[in-house]
């Protein structure tokens, strides 16, 4: 199969019949062997009734539907699982990627040689209050992640090779930074493309807020995190741990030695535990030892988390159980 489409999508009724004919229309003219998985994350309206009677008419039509909200990256997680195409395509629901984009993607991962191609909105059509976090947002991601030729880490339209999304795991609220993990997986070759944004027709935003913007950041020092010490915590904390614990146990030491002198010199000299440094220098050694202990129970967790990504599916359309 040439192409497969993960559309994860939470209310948006309203545009499954018209994006779904859109992609149709562009992958016949194109030639293209094709699925469309629809992943319906908990929706309360009747996505689940339209994707259903677009499966009816389609054998192209692939549907998840979760028990309940979980959020984007569960709904990509479980897409990129069911997807079998040579390479994947992600775009969002709302109409405003546009799937004419398709081609030239393809394009770039078959013949250009790119592991994952990304959609930079150069033009968007989005208020103040989202364009200007995610621009402060995207610059302060191509400085942590190391990749500098991308605009706009969070656009839903991308372009994967099949190898990249079955070997990277995407939890949480990662989805932002799918290019990051895919470098973190050992996959260098990331392209950009610039993309149509188009207003959006039906409905209203659903990532809209400063706690997108703040819970970005903490998402993306967390990965900064596990990709450079998450499979050796030791060598943060206990580096960390070690350093703290030599300089609180030197100090107590110089305490003890210079009680001792003045002891064999007869000089009058209050308690070591009237000092406020003995308490000083305890206490570091204590943080010390805590921060060694936390690398060492770090190492042997090594981020394994039974059942992080089993999510409630309620039911399903032509995918594997």
């Amino acid at each position: 199969m040439d192409i497969s489409v993960v559309i994860p999508l939470y209310n948006e009724d309203e545009s499954l019949p018209e994006l779904y004919d859109w992609i149709e229309r562009v992958m016949t003219s194109n030639k293209f062997s094709f699925e469309v998985i629809f992943v319906n994350d908990g929706s309360t309206d009747h996505s689940w009734d339209v994707i259903a009677e677009l499966a009816a008419r389609s054998e192209h039509v692939k549907g998840i539907k979760f028990r309940r909200n979980y959020g984007k990256s569960p709904a990509l997680y479980c897409g990129f699982k069911e997807a079998q195409g040579d390479v994947v395509i992600t775009m969002d629901a709302d109409l405003q990627d546009s799937p004419d984009e398709i081609p030239e993607l393809y394009r770039m991962i078959t013949h250009d040689g790119y592991d994952l191609v990304s959609g930079y909105k150069q033009k968007r059509h989005d208020p103040l209050s989202k364009t200007i976090p995610t621009k402060l947002f995207n610059a302060t991601a191509r400085k942590v992640s190391g990749i500098k030729n991308l605009h706009d880490f969070n656009c839903g339209l991308k372009a994967y090779r099949r190898d990249v999304v079955k070997n990277i795991e995407v939890f949480g609220e990662m989805h932002r930074f799918i290019p990051y993990l895919a470098k973190n997986a050992g996959f260098g070759k990331i392209g950009e493309k610039v993309v149509h944004h188009q207003k959006r027709q039906y409905g209203t935003s659903k990532f809209m807020g400063w706690n997108r913007f703040v819970n970005g950041y903490l998402d993306l020092m967390t990965l900064w995190f596990l990709g450079t010490f998450g499979k050796k915590p030791m060598h943060v904390f206990g580096f960390l741990g070690t350093i703290v614990f030599i300089i609180g146990f030197f100090a107590a030491l110089w305490l003890g030695i210079d009680k001792a002198w003045a002891l064999y010199n007869h000089v009058p000299m209050r308690l070591v535990t009237d000092s406020p440094y003995f308490y000083i220098a305890l206490t570091m050694m204590m943080i010390g030892t805590q921060l060694f202990l936390a690398g060492f129970l770090g190492d042997l967790i090594s981020r394994n988390s039974a059942g992080r990504n089993e999510y409630q599916i309620e039911e399903n359309i032509r995918c594997g159980k």
